[in-house]
């Protein structure tokens, strides 16, 4: 059986979860409301302040579904008492970012300012070079980090980009001459 999957989810003091016949989980809390439908076959109950998931059979299908659909329902709890927060670095000095009511624009080293809309639910600041993406939806989050990364890479050979903090770079080693070349 799932590790994950088995685990009950504890409801903390505060937090409200309703589950739907249709499998629709809505979670409030201090921070927010967060919704979402799961797979119908997989049984979701409301135990006290726990919440259970269960599946129908052994089959593989099911048990993928088991420990992703905790996780999920795990996540929601989390991101509606204590939030989400991805922080980025702009490796390069010349390269800046400001935030603009809900825009963001960045000078990236191209012939023109890069503008990006910050989706609704999501907080960005931006200070000197540190870029902080939160909100109470972890896969946006994620997903929004990962965009502003892609708008500039990282070049492996001068280190100059976008990088998530805490990330490891491998550099690529420059052109060398060959000893015999003239």
């Amino acid at each position: 059986m799932s590790r994950i999957g088995k685990k009950p989810v504890e409801i903390p003091a505060g937090v409200t979860v309703k589950i739907d016949k249709d499998n629709t989980v809505t979670v409030k809390g201090p921070k927010g409301e967060l919704k979402r439908t799961f797979h119908p076959e997989i049984k979701i109950t409301q135990e006290g302040n726990f919440v259970k998931v269960e599946r129908p059979s052994d089959k593989p299908f099911y048990r993928a579904l088991h420990g992703t659909t905790r996780a999920l329902i795990n996540n929601m709890v989390t991101g509606v008492t204590k939030g989400f927060s991805k922080r980025l670095i702009i490796n390069e000095k010349t390269y800046k970012g400001t935030v603009k009511g809900n825009k963001i624009e960045f000078s990236l080293g191209f012939s023109h300012p890069v503008i990006v809309d910050i989706p609704e639910g999501l907080t960005v600041t931006i200070e000197k070079q540190l870029i902080t993406v939160s909100g109470i939806d972890k896969e946006l989050v994620g997903q929004f980090s990962q965009k502003i990364r892609h708008l500039r890479k990282v070049d492996p050979y001068k280190v100059k980009g976008i990088i998530y903090e805490g990330e490891k770079i491998r550099r690529k080693a420059g052109k060398a001459l060959a000893s015999g070349a003239k």
